[in-house]
């Protein structure tokens, strides 16, 4: 209960230092990370915990944990259509393993694919407030969000407001964020990407979880896969330390997508390997802990049959 005291004193205060609630809410939190320090936590982790995570129990559970995405300009409903029924395929072809989470695609294939999908539990994706830039009118985001959820899509990936972010204009990326996931509603998950390569410090990546967190991001996600920088072992690190901040200061659980440049089993075992050191066995789950990837399936698939697969 002290915790709960305390935001109260601040509150009496409110007045006096002329705080915004945003700024007191991101007040909470040690938002002065260094990043030699991160690099450091980060190097020391890959060199002593990741290699007892190098199994097939663990190579199976990643592939369980996919967000099998295509968000290609040549994508098109054919396309999109052979994507999906590959999953339904799946389920025959490998009936001990795991299905993929998501499949991951653009808002015009929502409806595509919550037709063609035929596996109970995998659920569909979209991105959505104008991936990957998240450049437009607050109106047009919220549109192409209600039209996704209404086409099928059972979660939503937007792109936190990166300019207005570096602006300092926090009470713009708060209303953004918020507003999508009113938009989105309860049942439908949304997960906010930060673009962290385009945040560049600790220090931001910390501020930009928090304040995805504070608006309502139900899982934060490192990158688009757009930009010259995708998902690295140290935002993740940074990252998931302000998801066990946000947890240990509200109660609430919120996801964690690596994303982008995703390239090999190995770089999916640092990201687990980082989850599991900072977070724990609670969010080692397929609903709480994403890969956002396509190429990475063929890839972990081929290690667990012990034989190249190229299945998807």
């Amino acid at each position: 209960m002290e915790h709960h005291e305390h935001h109260h004193d601040c509150h009496h205060h409110e007045h006096e230092v002329g705080k915004s609630k945003i700024e007191q809410a991101l007040s909470k939190y040690n938002l002065n990370v260094s990043d030699e320090e991160v690099a450091q936590a980060v190097r020391k982790i890959i060199a002593e915990k990741v290699h007892e995570n190098d199994n097939l129990d663990v190579k199976r559970f990643l592939f369980g944990s996919i967000e099998l995405t295509t968000l290609k300009t040549t994508d098109s409903e054919e396309s999109v259509l052979a994507f999906t029924e590959r999953v339904n395929e799946f389920e025959n072809a490998y009936p001990d393993l795991p299905h993929v989470a998501t499949v991951c695609v653009y808002p015009c294939f929502a409806s595509i694919v919550s037709q063609t999908l035929e596996v109970e539990g995998v659920e569909v994706a979209c991105v959505s407030g104008s991936f990957p830039s998240s450049q437009a009118l607050i109106e047009v985001k919220v549109a192409e969000t209600a039209l996704a959820v209404k086409d099928g899509a059972t979660e939503i990936d937007i792109v936190m407001p990166v300019g207005k972010f570096l602006s300092g204009d926090y009470e713009s990326v708060a209303d953004d964020i918020s507003e999508l996931k009113q938009t989105c509603g309860n049942s439908v998950a949304m997960k906010v990407i930060l673009e962290t390569g385009d945040l560049k410090t600790a220090a931001n990546i910390k501020k930009a979880a928090i304040l995805s967190m504070y608006a309502g991001a139900d899982y934060i996600k490192t990158s688009t896969g757009k930009e010259k920088v995708s998902a690295t072992p140290e935002a993740a690190y940074v990252m998931c330390h302000a998801i066990r901040e946000y947890y240990d200061e509200t109660g609430i659980q919120i996801g964690f997508k690596p994303a982008g440049g995703i390239n090999s089993p190995m770089d999916a075992l640092i990201y687990y390997t980082i989850v599991k050191e900072t977070l724990g066995d609670k969010w080692l789950t397929n609903k709480w802990f994403r890969l956002g990837t396509s190429r990475l399936a063929n890839m972990l698939l081929s290690e667990i049959e012990g034989q190249e697969v190229k299945f998807f």
